[in-house]
């Protein structure tokens, strides 16, 4: 393995000072500065020589450095910021120079992101990800890229929760139902907020996920994710209620449930991804 030299909090200043940058709240920025962290976050990748790494909002490269550190094929960094993005080589040349070439650099929205605007195919996900499009970005990037094979994000405490809860949890929604479509996601450690610049005011997880197939159906998608936002977009109401919209009418909405072995009584938490796409599925018959 090459050693890279990773960023201080010192360092972090020093660059963002001389390109006069100012952490941005409406692009979620907050830049880690504990080498430690980043380090910790490579390993727990557990990225393997022949992997590309796909990081979303490098940043001023603390992430970066340790990744490539880490020894994978490439890391593919895609960055917003057109400043950040013009210097994230430069520091990777001046740190890391034996791993520079190693690293592609791509201007630009994740969210807007597709295969065909990347050199490799992606096969890990490893990011410090804006708190305020989190969940977005991964169900984009999953749907997107089908080389994403799994991935490893720091996200807001509360967000990860969301994406990690099981059917019947008070936190379990739409975001859970549709990252189960593509994957299976665990919690996989904890990141205090003081690791931060500037300090966020609440602490972050990390989320470590494993694609699979998705369940069984004649539904697509996006028929599947139709009715998983009617059914959490009235959550307290039961699904006979709550989907009533999207059926047409509160009995059709009943026929279709039963049809799919769903009580319509329940409500949208109780329900897995398989079943959401069990009832999707009903509606196409």
């Amino acid at each position: 393995m090459v050693a890279a030299g990773l960023l201080t909090p010192g360092d972090v200043r020093e660059i963002a000072g001389r390109l006069g940058v100012r952490p941005s709240k409406r692009l979620g920025q907050n830049f880690v500065i504990e080498p430690g962290t980043v380090r910790r976050i490579a390993a727990q990748a557990s990225l393997r020589p022949d992997d590309v790494v796909l990081e979303v909002g490098p940043g001023l490269g603390s992430l970066t450095l340790a990744l490539l550190e880490a020894g994978p094929v490439g890391v593919i960094a895609v960055e917003v910021d057109a400043t950040l993005a013009a210097e994230l080589p430069r520091t990777i040349a001046s740190r890391a120079p034996a791993l520079a070439g190693r690293l592609t650099v791509i201007g630009g929205d994740a969210l807007r992101l597709a295969g065909r605007d990347l050199p490799a195919a992606p096969s890990v996900l490893v990011a410090n990800l804006p708190y305020n499009v989190a969940v977005p970005v991964v169900l984009h990037l999953l749907a997107a890229l089908p080389s994403l094979a799994r991935g490893l994000v720091m996200v807001q405490a509360e967000v990860a929760g969301r994406m990690c809860a099981a059917p019947g949890s008070r936190v379990y929604g739409a975001p859970s139902v549709k990252l189960a479509w593509y994957a299976a996601a665990r919690p996989a450690g904890t990141v205090s907020r003081s690791v931060f610049w500037p300090v966020p005011n609440v602490d972050s997880r990390l989320v470590a996920f494993t694609r699979h197939d998705p369940p069984a159906t004649s539904a697509t998608r996006e028929e599947v994710f139709a009715v998983v936002d009617a059914a959490f977009g009235q959550r307290r109401k039961t699904l006979r209620a709550a989907l009533a919209g999207w059926a047409g009418s509160a009995p059709e909405a009943e026929r279709l449930l039963r049809a799919a072995g769903i009580d319509p009584g329940a409500r949208g938490e109780s329900l897995s991804v398989a079943e959401f796409a069990r009832l999707a599925a009903a509606r196409t018959i």
